[in-house]
């Protein structure tokens, strides 16, 4: 029985906060990951997490990846390619260097600031495409060019954190450029072959074994397998079979089923053990700890935030629409926190900074809705936005 209580406490806390926030009218894993705070060791410490609880966390983690990775489809990319592109670069590149910068202040070594930087890089479709269906701009020339420009952020940052992994802690011993070569021909493979897979466990209508959608997870949780084995780490691993089913599985109720399993259990899951094993109290030992958390929250978003702001004006945005695009690029969610557990477990983030990007999480994830709401606002109905 006892073995129950903490896989009890985790359900009933995410439940609860989300519940709770949700009345509030604040973002669903802004509530999980507080809620994780307050059960956890920096709160009323009301269990400790048995290997139950770390393995459905880990599980979580894969499947926000692959979450991410089927929002990031294809067919949302801006037909505008070279102005997403180069505004990608520029909310990248500015945010990165800034970053790199901010580490080597406060004395990162080499790949500690590397991985601070690749954070400043990416952002958060997930938080993104709802903002944009609710304000009913995702299929606007606008609407778009910001979903285009999310989701190469979040590539480059993924294929960025799969480079740095692969140099320093590397699953495989296949040379770097062979590497991705090899990458490169098993995802146009699973491309041909995933399709031809899901039709032979294809169900008929009111199968209540649910046939479909477990041949779905079998190839999720096999192709990641697949992917370690050649040395892509299960974090990236999941991002990239995410993104080769984002295009293959076009049935909406497959897809809600999809994320009613994901978001109802496991997800929330990874997001409470978050908050748990964030060690908040080093944000109060001294005031160096709770300085660096808030240079990185300020320099992050504010970078992200005027680097979009400028690449809009460079394509010819109104000045409410190059805010709007800024404020779309601050969020920093699934990378952010994959990053902050497998630089930890693979000891190249410190305690300190993994603390300090949960906070940026917690307030980017805040903040940026709410931005982006107010400057909807702002802009005027012109046909150019609402066509």
């Amino acid at each position: 029985m006892t073995e129950m209580l903490p896989f009890f406490i985790v359900l009933f806390a995410g439940v609860f906060f989300s519940s709770i926030f949700n009345r509030l009218h604040l973002p669903w894993v802004v509530a999980l990951i507080l809620g994780g705070i307050i059960i956890g060791p920096d709160g009323f410490n009301l269990f400790t997490p048995n290997s139950t609880i770390i393995f459905l966390s880990e599980i979580g983690l894969v499947f926000l990846m692959f979450m991410a990775g089927l929002e990031t489809k294809l067919g949302h990319f801006s037909d505008d390619r070279n102005g997403a592109v180069s505004i990608a670069l520029l909310n990248g590149l500015i945010p990165a260097a800034l970053g790199f910068a901010v580490g080597y202040l406060f004395g990162f070594d080499f790949n500690e600031a590397l991985l601070l930087a690749i954070v400043f890089i990416s952002s958060s479709i997930a938080v993104v495409i709802p903002t944009l269906e609710r304000h009913g701009t995702l299929h606007t020339r606008l609407g778009q060019m910001i979903v285009s420009t999310t989701m190469l952020q979040d590539i480059a940052s993924l294929v960025l954190v799969s480079m740095v992994l692969q140099t320093t802690t590397p699953l495989s011993a296949i040379p770097l450029p062979l590497f991705y070569l090899l990458l490169y021909f098993v995802i146009r493979f699973l491309r041909f072959a995933i399709p031809k897979l899901l039709l032979l466990f294809e169900s008929k209508k009111g199968d209540i074994f649910q046939q479909e959608i477990r041949s779905i997870f079998v190839l999720l949780i096999g192709t990641v397998i697949l992917f370690e084995i050649i040395g892509l780490h299960p974090i990236v691993g999941g991002f990239f079979v995410g993104f080769v089913l984002s295009d293959v599985i076009s049935s909406k109720r497959i897809k809600e089923k999809i994320r009613a399993i994901s978001y109802g259990l496991f997800i929330p899951t990874f997001f409470i053990m978050v908050g748990v094993q964030a060690d908040m109290g080093v944000l109060f030992e001294g005031r160096t700890v709770l300085f660096l958390a808030a240079v990185i929250t300020i320099v992050s978003m504010g970078s992200k935030f005027l680097s979009g702001y400028l690449g809009g004006k460079l394509f010819k945005f109104s000045n409410a629409e190059s805010a709007l695009i800024g404020a779309s690029s601050i969020p920093q969610l699934s990378t952010t926190l994959a990053i902050v557990i497998t630089g930890q477990e693979i000891g190249m983030l410190s305690q300190e900074t993994a603390t300090a990007l949960v906070v940026l999480t917690i307030f980017s994830t805040l903040i940026s809705p709410t931005l982006m709401s107010r400057f909807y606002k702002k802009i005027d109905a012109t046909p150019e936005v609402m066509n």
